[in-house]
């Protein structure tokens, strides 16, 4: 296992001083509930906030809090920590249940975790200047092309109910299913004096977000 961490470190152009580190950040919890990647996970989720956010000032002094904000948005999000992932081929390192036999296929938010969990165990190696250029290595092309602001279904659709009702849109969980390495969410959005639409994903913000598309392409279709 130790020669595709380091093959791995090859891929990204790092070298570990802690290799358990390393190690811990491609670990999910379906394999090792105890050394899983989720503290990283959160730590990495931070740090990459940090430094994209710190880049955007330099890059765009001008803007408004409200356009870096959605720069920011379109950045460290799920979809994008994901793009940055596959372009290191991090889905081939990551250690799951049963990786061994590969029963099943990685799903993406695990794979998108991960990005953020490597992100905090560099952090924790190598320091901030060391992450920080990792980072906008990682992110150069996406920041340069940052301008063209993404604004996501949930931030549309919230916008959009503002302005018609002064209210925001009403999410519910409406179902949870699945294991640990592979779960389904079902959640439903409404707004006023609409029907309940229905989204899933592999995760609650995902599920959120095609509730929200759904929606505003039924609001919009006519």
């Amino acid at each position: 296992m130790s020669s595709e961490f380091n093959k791995f470190e090859k891929i990204i152009n790092l070298k570990f001083k802690n290799k358990h580190l390393l190690i811990q950040s491609l670990t999910h919890k379906s394999y090792n509930s105890i050394q899983s990647n989720e503290k990283l996970e959160f730590l990495g989720d931070r740090v990459l906030g940090l430094v994209i956010s710190k880049k955007l000032l330099e890059k765009y002094p001008n803007d408004r809090e409200g356009s870096l904000d959605k720069k920011l948005a379109s950045l460290v999000n799920k979809k994008k920590c994901l793009e940055v992932a596959k372009s290191i081929n991090l889905e081939k390192f990551v250690i799951v249940g049963n990786s061994k036999k590969k029963i099943f296929k990685i799903e993406d938010k695990i794979i998108s975790d991960a990005c953020e969990s490597l992100i905090g165990a560099v952090y924790l190696d190598r320091g901030i200047e060391i992450v920080e250029k990792f980072i906008l290595e990682l992110w150069s092309k996406h920041i340069n092309s940052s301008g063209e602001t993404y604004v996501d279904s949930k931030t549309k659709l919230q916008e959009y109910s503002l302005k018609n009702f002064k209210l925001l849109p009403e999410y519910k969980l409406l179902e949870s299913s699945g294991p640990k390495h592979k779960p389904l969410f079902k959640i439903g959005v409404k707004l006023k004096n609409s029907k309940l639409i229905k989204g899933k994903g592999s995760s609650k913000k995902e599920a959120e977000q095609n509730a929200a598309s759904i929606l505003l392409k039924n609001l919009f279709k006519k």
